[in-house]
């Protein structure tokens, strides 16, 4: 598909969510209000926001478990990071409800502004009181029982094409301080459909395919093949995205 064509894809994606987030809306804003009383709700409605966007346009999805998930219980998920797809790869892989926790600038967009207002939480990495303030709403989500994505690599990268970079440390800290396992994802590739934010190469329709590793125990111990619960991650995941794209 030539360059034009998918910048044109790109804009009928975003139109496309626009669309119906505007639909949305009004019932949207009202739960907005009471974001506590009304969180499963305002969930349900990011989720098909998402889907119904990037179904219009030619996304598919398709998830392959390494074992199975009790989605009863609350997580700390952690995908990689190459593609504003990998939010909606998110909401149709989680079947309950949850939080994302993001960059700060999330909150100038019309569209994810509202959720980050409400059931969301946004995060000035430059500002430690605001690192601080996030990681306690993170903790407070986690202790109701909700589960929360957080991208621990901090941001989609620049580089291209994308490789799995370092991670920080705030999801490991929020796992083992609320006792709640770790769901390591990986999302393998959004960004050959849609890389970032699409402005460079713009976007095609395709099937995102995503693994489901299997949960980390957070409170494990550590005495022979990994020193931390980031390295096992890191090193799970980091296998699972080179042993994909060498099959390419």
């Amino acid at each position: 598909m030539k360059t034009y064509l998918k910048k044109l894809h790109r804009i009928l994606y975003l139109i496309s969510v626009l669309f119906f987030f505007i639909v949305a809306f009004p019932v949207l804003w009202l739960f907005a209000r009471n974001p506590k009383k009304y969180y499963n709700q305002i969930v349900f409605i990011r989720k098909w926001i998402s889907l119904f966007g990037a179904y219009s346009v030619g996304f598919r999805f398709q998830v392959e478990y390494e074992s199975e998930i009790d989605w009863t219980k609350p997580y700390v998920i952690c995908p990689n990071h190459t593609s504003i797809l990998d939010i909606t790869a998110l909401t149709y892989l989680c079947p309950l409800p949850f939080s994302f926790m993001g960059k700060i600038e999330l909150l100038k967009n019309p569209v994810t502004r509202i959720f980050f207002k409400s059931i969301d939480i946004a995060v000035d990495r430059n500002s430690k009181i605001s690192s601080y303030k996030a990681f306690k709403k993170g903790n407070e989500l986690l202790k109701e029982g909700k589960s929360l994505v957080v991208f621990p690599e901090g941001k989609i990268d620049d580089e291209f094409p994308p490789r799995l970079h370092p991670f920080k440390a705030g999801p490991f800290k929020m796992a083992t301080e609320n006792n709640v396992a770790i769901i390591p994802v990986i999302i393998h590739n959004a960004w050959q459909i849609f890389w970032d934010d699409g402005s460079r190469f713009g976007s095609k329709p395709g099937k995102i395919l995503i693994s489901i590793l299997k949960p980390i125990d957070s409170q494990k111990a550590y005495p022979n093949q990994f020193n931390s619960i980031e390295e096992e991650l890191y090193t799970k995941m980091n296998s699972c995205w080179l042993s994909f794209k060498s099959k390419k």
